[in-house]
């Protein structure tokens, strides 16, 4: 018989213990040990138990171990084990990030022992005959593989470890979350059907539970053969539903049921034919594999490709809390949640397999992070714009209106394809472009250069109808950071109107004293700009600017500046701008509409650790006078 050692045998190791019970019944193996951090009952043998790993499998002898801990376990103990001259059943994921599986693999390499990982899915026969099925060109042109999962989970599942349902543990990397666990199958077993190279992963994380992971989520692999791979996956279904993969062809359709190794293939001539396939255990291939060469069925270098898609997970932005108004929380008789779930979320993951779409693409209500103001939306705020590199991709608030509906903001307008909406851009930060186009260049005047910045949308530390509080990154062309910022957005109603107050500080991280500047500092007067900047409909018509014309508010350092116009279907509106912080106001009317701070309006600012400001913009429907908007602003 093959001597086992079990690390873990808590949890998912109870499946591994049913599994040894079953072997050793016909004396294939003996559990010679238990590696866990409590004492384990047996009922089908006595063994060894030590929190020692190591020691543990030179004790016993033992020539595989099945590790079964929590993710960001994975690497130390399989090195150990390896070292210990024991083969491994890995449990899946393999490894927290590239890093860790590559440690894991060099010590396979050095001990020339075999590490198998658990995705059992790999295990059935109906993989390698939908890959055939693929290749033969019986489906005919692949355009992409979907995957859609959606199961129900208590409370209680996100509460069971103390690595359930985090990102992190005490500083270091768990990336437990659907897409990563108990959806992992779908990715690895979608990256096993094709022999291509991963080019590029996009994610969309989201959790209804108050969950530091992801609960539902979505996400899409481009490789390099021209596939793409869409998994949408969620754990707040209503009920079970099977995950599948469904490979799109030109000529035909195949559906792959994972769990139940149940292939069913549309044919282009209309036929439909259903099989289902055997599945090998995969500790009895590792076992095949030690004592006759038998090839493994999931060896650790083949699932390199989907490290690759939980790295992409682990560096993805915090996941988005989704609102409680679009769930339905199940409470026991104490009034506690017991259960969470997204109506509807089992037929948008279909959707997204059949589409090949993401949530947001779906038109998903959660996807999107919106403003309202007693019920009504005001605002919405675009967290992953994809824009080009010289628009300097930035968050911003866009579809901004009254609450009588008159829209007051633009983005991408063909006079400046990058003013975004409402935004904080600044020209020249430290030498970097965060305000998108030409770069002004003392005595040459604007030029293209390679000197555009990025603000990337990190995490929503507070997420409501009111506001929210986010963390940013700011990074330069090269990817180094710049800055960190902290950006408190909050719409609060005002009378008939409604206020947006948008406060943002902004932390140097370049480890020395740098440089707000704009064209003005550069040699261009009265350009600058540089700060919080709205943007409002260059279609509005008869716009105006209070307390005075253009060239009195430009430049002003005023307490309020404001600007009126009516859009389409004769809607008047008026912006009421308030800062106490006695920037200069930046302000454009005749050549476009748009009123900003200029940070650095006529010398450089110098920032050495942080920079704090605070603009309030009132909202109001129909034009205001000077007296009606002095009196807003005094209220803000």
């Amino acid at each position: 018989m093959t001597k086992v050692v079990l690390a873990g045998a808590n949890g998912h190791g109870r499946h591994h213990l049913g599994n040894l019970r079953r072997l050793a019944e016909r004396g294939v193996v003996e559990l010679a040990g238990i590696c866990d951090v409590r004492p384990v009952e047996v009922d089908f043998c006595v063994p060894l138990q030590s929190p020692d790993l190591a020691a543990l499998v030179d004790k016993t002898g033992a020539e595989i171990t099945i590790i079964c801990t929590p993710i960001h376990t994975h690497a130390d103990l399989a090195v150990a084990a390896l070292r210990a001259g024991s083969h491994v059943l890995l449990e899946k994921p393999p490894a927290p990030s590239p890093e860790e599986h590559r440690r894991i693999a060099a010590a396979v390499a050095a001990t020339g022992l075999a590490c198998q990982v658990g995705f059992q899915s790999l295990g059935s026969a109906a993989v390698p005959a939908l890959r055939e099925l693929i290749a033969s060109g019986a489906l005919g042109a692949v355009r992409g593989i979907g995957g859609a999962g959606a199961w129900e989970r208590p409370a209680a599942y996100f509460t069971r470890s103390a690595w359930a349902g985090r990102r992190r543990l005490n500083g270091v990397d768990v990336v437990d979350g659907a897409l990563t666990n108990p959806f992992a199958h779908a990715a690895a077993t979608a990256l096993a059907l094709t022999g291509s190279g991963v080019t590029s992963i996009e994610t969309e994380l989201y959790h209804a539970n108050p969950i530091e992971s992801d609960d539902t989520s979505c996400l899409r692999v481009r490789l390099d053969d021209g596939t793409t791979i869409t998994i949408a996956v969620s754990l707040c279904a209503a009920e079970r539903h099977e995950p599948y993969l469904v490979v799109h062809g030109d000529q035909g359709r195949a559906t792959l049921v994972y769990t139940e190794d149940r292939l069913r293939v549309e044919h282009a001539d209309g036929s439909v034919t259903t099989t289902v396939y055997e599945r090998t255990d995969l500790l009895e291939n590792l076992i095949d594999h030690v004592r006759t060469g038998a090839e493994l069925l999931v060896p650790l270098e083949r699932t390199e490709s989907f490290t690759r898609v939980l790295d992409a997970v682990r560096l993805a932005p915090e996941p988005q809390p989704i609102p409680e108004r679009y769930q339905v929380a199940e409470r026991d008789a104490a009034g506690e949640v017991v259960r969470r779930v997204l109506p509807g979320v089992a037929e948008l993951t279909a959707r997204s397999a059949d589409e090949l779409a993401l949530y947001s693409e779906l038109g998903a209500p959660w996807s999107r992070v919106s403003l309202r103001v007693g019920g009504t939306e005001v605002a919405a705020y675009e967290t992953r714009p994809g824009l080009p590199a010289t628009d300097s991709p930035r968050p911003y608030l866009h579809a901004v209106r009254t609450l009588g509906g008159a829209e007051v903001t633009e983005v991408r307008p063909e006079d400046h394809v990058h003013h975004l909406g409402v935004s904080v851009a600044i020209s020249d930060l430290g030498g970097v472009n965060f305000w998108g186009g030409r770069t002004y260049v003392k005595d040459q005047g604007p030029t293209w250069l390679d000197d555009h910045g990025t603000q990337r949308h990190r995490a929503f530390t507070r997420l409501a109808d009111d506001g929210f509080t986010e963390e940013l990154e700011w990074t330069g062309p090269d990817g180094r950071p710049v800055a960190r910022e902290e950006r408190v957005v909050t719409a609060r109603p005002l009378g008939e109107a409604w206020a947006l107050d948008f406060a943002f500080t902004l932390t140097n991280l370049t480890g020395a004293p740098v440089e707000v500047n704009s064209s003005a500092t550069k040699g261009r007067a009265g350009a600058g700009y540089g700060g919080f900047f709205w943007r409002a409909p260059g279609t509005s018509a008869d716009r105006v600017t209070l307390p005075g014309g253009e060239e009195d508010v430009h430049g002003s350092r005023e307490r309020w500046v404001a600007l009126s116009g009516t859009g389409p279907g004769g809607r008047d509106w008026t912006l009421v701008f308030v800062q106490d912080d006695g920037d200069a106001w930046f302000v454009r009317n005749a050549e476009y509409p748009g009123v900003g701070q200029a940070l650095a309006w006529d010398r450089p600012l110098l920032v050495e650790d942080t920079l704090t400001r605070r603009v309030v913009t009132v909202v109001a429907d129909g034009r205001l006078s000077r007296e009606e908007a002095a009196s807003l602003a005094a209220q803000v």
